[in-house]
């Protein structure tokens, strides 16, 4: 990629360019200079925003699920019929151990229990640095949004993750009513019955975004 969008000296003055630039647009721009980009996924709310707008420009991005194994029944209903639909390039990831085994040797730890941060490696982040690994992006395009966390909100359309790859949030600014709009104009399917195990509430990181 260029210095433009890879160094991280000129990231504020690039935010101010793309500040008021369309998803499209900045997805536009990052993709003609990326050569390894990635999504990734988790089917939750507003997820199809993101792909549809995305897949449109390229096609075969390779798509990151990383599946703990605790979503809803009509999570993965929902997923499948966007992997259908929108005809992803799916890469899917998932622990070492499965949800059985797990329930006998740590069970789902709540979010004031020490033992939450072992679970939460286990079911995403590990997941996560393996497919990191194999894929070894130089972009990576993410929904996330201002308004979502406290830590979200102090980072920006691009950012850069602990290991110095550029994440870009094209939607970072859209409201869920912004969002909503873009489903609707697009004719595409949300999905509301989301449960992550690693959150437990909507507003607490997962660990992804640190």
């Amino acid at each position: 990629m260029s210095d433009i969008l890879i160094r991280k000296l000129n990231i504020q003055e690039q935010n101010k360019v793309f500040r008021d630039k369309s998803p499209e647009e900045i997805i536009s721009r990052v993709l003609s200079q990326a050569k390894r980009p990635i999504i990734t996924t988790n089917f939750g709310p507003f997820s199809a925003s993101l792909l549809h707008a995305v897949v449109c420009q390229f096609p075969k991005i390779s798509v990151i699920w990383i599946d703990t194994g605790y979503n809803t029944s009509q999570t993965y209903k929902f997923a499948l019929n966007l992997i259908e639909r929108l005809k992803l390039n799916i890469q899917i990831f998932v622990p070492i151990h499965s949800v059985a085994y797990r329930n006998q040797t740590l069970g789902v730890p709540s979010t004031e229990d020490p033992k939450h941060t072992v679970f939460t490696d286990q079911v995403k982040l590990e997941p996560f640095r393996r497919a990191m690994k194999i894929h070894n992006p130089d972009v990576w395009f993410t929904n996330i949004r201002r308004d979502q966390t406290s830590h979200r909100n102090s980072l920006n359309i691009l950012s850069y993750s602990k290991d110095d790859v550029l994440k870009v949030s094209p939607f970072y600014n859209y409201s869920d009513k912004d969002l909503k709009a873009y489903l609707e104009k697009h004719q595409l399917p949300n999905e509301t019955i989301y449960y992550d195990p690693t959150k437990q509430v909507d507003n607490r990181e997962c660990g992804l975004h640190y």
